[in-house]
């Protein structure tokens, strides 16, 4: 039940991205045969807004963040401020017309699930995209920033994981049937090599996912999938044999040594701890010079590659970089 990704919130599922990169094709493909259908499979826009518990939370979230982002409400009877957030966010779901889901959890019915995504007090908006759990905002917030919120959600949704969102019809019945799964695309020349590159990572053989995901870059070097999953498994493979304790201690003791800062950084990542990484390296650019600035600059970029370059933090890392550049 806990939501995927959660132990290295920020750096790349490949299952997700997997499947993210047939998601848009599937889902222009279902909005089509809908449209031939006038409109049959289409969701009502009272299917935009559901209550979600934990027995459902495997189904109604992490399966549906695959077709649309889904954005999740976590609000108490009791919790004034969340009596005026929640009708905002209910309203905004059904004007954004399927763009994005919005899924209400009663913390106090569901305590393991506000325990599982950190909540420290309510109310707290998450979303799940593609099976990863994002914080968005907590306590209350006006419309506006909602509204520049929710536009960047859909954005990294469309743009990184290809989520178009659900087909609404006005007309159609609530609680009606989603949309058919669209067929499955034919396989890819490099499926087989992405999926063993998969397995290795998951069987903790690096070296072989790191030789797999170059062998296929070879033969397409713009295989979206090849270079996350290549950038995330040269990550892992760094910190590997690390003392997390010693690297942090080296760190600690010598701000201005461009390796020192670069192994902390990695482990940040890892750790999930993402801002802490990159304002990490943005602070070593500025104190480092030569050589030793330009590698914690290309590991910066590095890292940038492995969060994706769509992601809300690394745009606001790249104008820190920026600055202390220049």
């Amino acid at each position: 039940m806990q939501p995927r990704n959660m132990s290295m919130s920020g750096v790349v599922d490949l299952a997700a991205v997997k499947q993210a990169q047939e998601a848009k094709t599937k889902a222009e493909q279902a909005r089509a045969e809908a449209a031939r259908h006038g409109g049959a499979g289409a969701v009502s826009p009272a299917d935009l807004v559901i209550d979600v518990d934990e027995a459902g939370f495997e189904s109604e979230v992490l399966q549906r963040s695959t077709e649309v982002p889904v954005v999740i409400d976590f609000w108490a009877e009791w919790c004034e401020p969340c009596k005026q957030l929640s009708p905002v966010l209910e309203r905004l779901a059904v004007e954004y017309n399927g763009r994005f889901l919005l899924a209400r959890v009663d913390v106090d019915a569901n305590q393991m699930l506000m325990q599982q995504f950190g909540v420290q007090g309510i109310p707290a908006v998450f979303a799940v995209v593609a099976g990863q759990a994002l914080p968005l905002f907590q306590g209350a917030a006006g419309e506006a920033q909602i509204r520049q919120t929710l536009d960047q959600l859909v954005q990294v949704g469309e743009e990184r994981f290809g989520l178009t969102g659900l087909v609404v019809d006005p007309e159609a019945e609530p609680g009606a049937e989603q949309p058919a799964a669209a067929p499955e695309r034919p396989a890819g020349p490099h499926d087989a090599a992405l999926e063993a590159a998969v397995q290795a990572l998951d069987a903790g053989d690096l070296g072989g996912a790191v030789q797999t995901y170059k062998n296929v870059l070879a033969e397409d070097p713009g295989n979206t999938e090849a270079k996350l999953g290549l950038a995330q498994a040269e990550l892992l493979q760094r910190v590997q044999n690390a003392d997390p304790q010693k690297v942090r201690q080296e760190a600690a003791d010598k701000p201005g040594d461009a390796q020192a800062q670069i192994a902390a950084a990695d482990l940040d990542l890892v750790g999930g701890h993402v801002e802490d990484a990159f304002g990490r390296l943005v602070d070593a650019v500025r104190v480092t010079a030569g050589d030793d600035r330009n590698a914690v600059r290309l590991r910066l970029l590095e890292l940038f590659e492995v969060v994706g370059a769509d992601d809300p933090r690394v745009t606001a890392a790249r104008r820190a970089l920026a600055r202390a550049l220049f």
